[in-house]
């Protein structure tokens, strides 16, 4: 086993209400990749954080369209098993730099996916 298992926390929080991906990732970060879309990148500390969120009937493109209020159809995923890292994209919801644009470098866009609960170790298969 590599890192912490699912279900266990070990990052920063870690044992204060339920396990996250925040807590089994190393990073969860969002930046731009260009001024109409978002990337997000999760950063997995081991093979078994990295089995958890690449996993499609834990997270998939409608599971990042529900946090994000995008159509599922515009969500591009990513998985990356050589470096434990799932890369996520989709459209910006405005256009960078626009008047109703709240994260111009869209920094804080990984918070809701960083806070999304996984699965207690028998929940999940």
């Amino acid at each position: 086993m590599n890192g912490p298992e699912p279900g266990v926390a070990a990052g920063p929080g870690a044992g204060a209400g339920p396990v996250t991906i925040g807590d089994l990732a190393l990073e969860v970060r969002s930046k731009n990749a260009g001024p109409f879309w978002v990337t997000m990148e999760l950063f997995m500390r081991g093979a078994d954080g990295y089995a958890l969120v690449a996993d499609p009937s834990f997270l998939d493109e409608y599971v990042v369209a529900g946090l994000y209020r995008v159509d599922p159809g515009t969500v591009q995923m990513f998985r990356i098993p050589s470096l434990n890292v799932v890369k996520i994209s989709f459209p910006r919801p405005v256009t960078q730099g626009s008047l109703r644009d709240r994260d111009m470098h869209a920094g804080q866009h990984h918070v809701p996916l960083a806070r999304l609960p996984v699965p207690s170790r028998g929940e999940h298969p």
